[in-house]
């Protein structure tokens, strides 16, 4: 009998940056047994000091050695100044960000986009699991190098352009870090009266659920989607912030406004 067995080979990956999303990757892919982080690079040396140990550091941008795949894991506006400043050339360059432009990277570059979907925080434990990772590159062969690197993460992958991309960036503002801040209001209006936050994080979960399985739009309920007059007046009559109270009427206006209803 032959057994016919498959190696795939391992990936030699350099990170760019020292963030949220760097610190993510290099763990979990330290964790993994087919990628090999060899380096890991960031102007400030004292921000990755304590990895040390167990990566190859430096603050050098001109003593990066050789990888599969650099990726640059910084904020948006540094992107492009630190892809050019890369002391290489043709080799696969990839940013991680979901609004920067795959040709911002320099062109001496096989470039690419490694985008995970998600918001991230050092602190915060994640399953990469959760973390669909949208793949685009200029060369199909560079796709799936990506793609290896996203598996091995354990993350569902979707091959994006960068109109799509863009597109779920706009809308993960809002679905993430516009929600957020309404959380905050929410927190801000519930101590003004000694009211428990807490005692809205079952909703809070239950309304995530609920759009797993069910369209926002068929989702909505409360008082704008059924245009209560009274309560709405009774609403705005409890806000303190005039900036709030103008979230609250924009928000609702937004409502009616898809649902058909009268504005107040």
């Amino acid at each position: 009998m032959i057994i016919l067995a498959y190696f795939s080979a391992m990936i030699f990956v350099t990170l760019l940056g020292a963030g949220n999303v760097a610190s993510h990757l290099f763990k979990s892919f330290s964790a993994s047994k087919q990628i090999t982080i060899k380096q890991w690079y960031n102007r400030s040396i004292e921000a990755i000091d304590t990895h040390k140990n167990n990566v190859a550091i430096t603050s050098d941008i001109n003593a990066l050695e050789e990888a599969d795949v650099y990726i640059i894991a910084v904020s948006d506006d540094a992107i492009t100044n630190v892809a050019s400043q890369l002391p290489f050339k043709n080799r696969l360059v990839v940013h991680t960000s979901g609004s920067v432009n795959i040709h911002d990277l320099h062109k001496k570059h096989r470039r690419g986009v490694f985008y995970p979907l998600q918001t991230f925080s050092k602190t915060a434990q994640l399953d990469f699991a959760n973390v669909p990772i949208c793949i685009e590159t200029i060369d199909k062969k560079d796709y799936q190098t990506l793609k290896t690197l996203a598996l091995e993460l354990g993350s569902p992958v979707k091959k994006v352009n960068s109109d799509q991309r863009r597109t779920l960036h706009l809308a993960a503002v809002f679905v993430n870090n516009f929600t957020n801040q309404l959380y905050r209001i929410a927190h801000e209006i519930t101590e003004s009266e000694a009211a428990e936050f807490d005692l809205l994080k079952p909703l809070i979960l239950e309304t995530a659920k609920k759009v797993q399985d069910t369209s926002p739009y068929m989702a909505q309920t409360g008082p704008a989607k059924r245009n209560d007059v009274k309560t709405l007046k009774k609403h705005l009559a409890l806000i303190k912030k005039e900036e709030h109270k103008d979230i609250y009427n924009l928000l609702t206006q937004s409502i009616q406004n898809t649902h058909g209803r009268k504005k107040l």
